[in-house]
């Protein structure tokens, strides 16, 4: 089946954050090529935010990847259901066995896209990920597989609604002025091992306040210590965001900064999501894959020279940790005086 004649489409993909921020391109180049479809995203109910309000998606079906929904009697409730819509082609992204499996009895006429071995009988179309493109490119790649020859999108993007700019002011009321310069820091990751050490996040805050700047600490709940051992060494005065903010609300915030200085993360992508400059601090993953998607208020800092221990694949531990240990301060106090003197700033 072409994408070009489906009326009704459901796109599947239950990852994280920051992932499910790199499929927006794709969502717009899919609503450009099928633009009397109804698209639907069935996606993680943590991430909602990401998509509402996002006007590429028609129709947002949730599931509760890590709570209710985390065994097999509801995955399969949960397909009745999708085959009761009759939908005329489903697109899978995600090859993982649990979003495979949701793709595989959607009950859609036509099913496409990466899958492991156990699903393929069921799908018409396997579809294999380019995994040497930047991922946001790599899923575009399953439309071009698919037959869609224009993929024209506009980058990544996350609406920010009322509700998440109250949120935002609220928070930073009797804080910060329409006049201050905010440089932000998300100093937590996912991955350990993407993590550069609090007392450098520290250094560089104190650098950056004691030049005029506010200094806001982000992150969620699990890096509220991390934030914590940053802030308790500082002479310089902090703001601590740390928890304060829903995903929507996190962007409205982000979308206020002069910069953000952060780890490889979630909250690196809606901040290019908002067009917010960021110096971005990298060292098992490659830039080239999952780095700042086409935006040129984005600086990428690596250790010299690099360290080729994750060059076959990214380690999620590590007792040497030397691509994040050897980045130094300097080089992100140049890469963030670099990046301030960019277009506007």
């Amino acid at each position: 089946m072409k994408v070009t004649e489906a009326k009704t489409i459901l796109v599947t993909f239950l990852m994280q954050l920051g992932d499910l921020i790199l499929i927006t391109p794709f969502l717009t180049a899919l609503r450009r090529a099928a633009p009397n479809a109804r698209i639907s995203l069935l996606m993680d109910e943590r991430w909602r935010d990401v998509m509402i309000g996002n006007e590429d998606v028609d129709e947002i079906l949730m599931i509760d990847r890590k709570g209710r929904d985390n065994r097999f009697m509801a995955l399969w409730r949960f397909s009745r259901e999708l085959k009761t819509r009759g939908f005329d082609l489903t697109i899978n992204l995600n090859p993982s066995e649990r979003c495979s499996f949701l793709a595989a009895f959607s009950g859609a006429r036509y099913k496409a896209g990466p899958t492991p071995v156990l699903f393929r009988p069921w799908f018409d179309r396997v579809v294999k990920l380019d995994r040497s493109r930047h991922a946001a490119d790599m899923y575009l790649d399953i439309l071009t597989q698919m037959g869609v020859s224009s993929l024209s999108h506009d980058g990544l993007k996350i609406q920010v609604l009322p509700e998440h700019e109250k949120e935002a002011d609220a928070f930073f009321a009797g804080k910060i002025t329409d006049s201050d310069k905010i440089i932000g820091f998300n100093i937590g990751s996912a991955s350990a091992t993407k993590r550069w050490l609090p007392e450098r996040f520290a250094e560089v805050a104190d650098q950056l306040a004691s030049k005029g700047y506010k200094i806001v600490f982000f992150g969620n709940t699990a890096e509220l210590s991390m934030v914590q051992a940053a802030t308790s060494i500082m002479k310089e005065e902090a703001i601590i965001a740390t928890s304060q903010f829903s995903v929507g609300a996190l962007a409205a915030a982000l979308k206020r900064l002069t910069l953000l200085i952060t780890n490889d993360s979630g909250p690196m992508h809606i901040a290019v999501s908002q067009k917010t400059p960021i110096v971005a601090l990298y060292g098992p993953s490659k830039p080239a894959l999952y780095g700042p998607y086409r935006f040129w208020g984005a600086s990428v800092v690596q250790s010299d020279p690099l360290c080729m221990g994750c060059n076959d694949r990214m380690k999620h531990q590590c007792n040497d940790m030397r691509c994040m240990n050897d980045l130094t301060t300097e080089q992100v106090l140049d890469a963030t005086y670099g990046t301030l003197k960019g277009p506007g700033k």
